[in-house]
C-alpha cells in the first residue's frame, strides 16, 4: 500500500491518500480543506477516489467532501455509525463556529470491529470514542499502519472539550483499543507527526501512568 499525506488547512489536518502500487483506485481519508491541493495530489498520480473514510466529523476533516463528491462522481463517504449525528449537525461538528457551515450524510456506515476491503486495501475499523462520540481509527494490518485521526497524536491525545467529547472515554479508547496493537505499528495521526504504538506507550504523558 502506498500512503501519501497532504497537510491541509490552517489547523494542519493530515489528509491521507491510499492506493496499491500500479492501481488507480484510491481511498481518501479526512479531506478537510484546500480542495485544490487535494485534487492536485490525487490527479498527479493518476488516481481515482472510490471512497472517503472519516475518522470523525469535525469541520477540519470534512469540509471538502461536497467538492470531492462533485469532482469524483460515485465516490462513497463512510463514517462510524455513532458519528452520523455529528456529521449532519453544523453545531456538533463545529463548522458553523469555526469555518463554513457544513452538514453531511454518509453513504454508508461502519461498525466497531468491521473488517473491510476497498480499492484492494484491507483494513479494520476501531471505534475510539472520546474526541467525539463516533471517532474511529483505521488499522491496515498488512502494512501495520494505524490512521488514528484526532484520538492519538505524537506524545499527546485529542481534545475532549468539543460537543460529544469525553476525556475519560478517550483515554480508555487509547489504552484498551489502540495500545493492544503491535508495538511496531506506525501511527499516522490527524494532525502532526507520525509516531508508533511503542513510542506512545512509553512516552505519552496522558497515558503513561495508567
Amino acid at each position: 500500500m502506498i500512503l501519501k499525506n497532504v497537510e491541509v488547512g490552517y489547523l494542519g489536518t493530515n489528509c491521507y491518500i491510499l492506493h496499491n502500487d500500479g492501481k488507480s483506485e484510491c481511498i481518501v481519508v479526512d479531506p478537510g480543506d484546500e480542495k485544490k491541493l487535494i485534487f492536485e495530489s490525487i490527479d498527479e498520480d493518476g488516481l481515482r477516489p472510490v471512497a472517503i473514510l472519516l475518522t470523525h466529523g469535525h469541520f477540519d476533516h470534512i469540509n471538502e467532501i461536497p467538492a470531492m463528491r462533485e469532482r469524483y462522481p460515485g465516490v462513497k463517504v463512510y463514517c462510524l455509525d455513532e458519528e452520523v449525528e455529528v456529521l449532519g449537525d453544523d453545531t456538533l461538528n463545529s463548522s458553523r463556529r469555526f469555518h463554513r457551515a457544513t452538514e453531511l450524510t454518509p453513504d454508508e456506515v461502519f461498525h466497531d470491529g468491521d473488517e473491510k476491503e476497498i480499492a484492494g486495501i484491507g483494513f479494520k475499523v476501531i471505534a475510539t470514542p472520546g474526541h467525539t462520540k463516533g471517532s474511529c481509527c483505521f488499522y491496515f494490518p498488512e502494512d501495520d499502519i494505524l490512521l488514528s485521526g484526532d484520538t492519538l497524536f505524537y506524545e499527546s491525545v485529542g481534545r475532549s472539550d468539543f460537543p460529544t467529547g469525553d476525556g475519560e472515554q478517550l483515554i480508555r479508547s487509547i489504552t484498551e483499543k489502540l495500545y493492544v496493537l503491535p508495538e511496531k505499528t506506525r501511527v499516522c495521526p490527524g494532525h502532526g507527526d507520525v509516531t508508533s504504538i511503542a513510542h506512545e506507550k512509553a512516552f505519552n504523558p496522558f497515558t503513561r501512568e495508567i
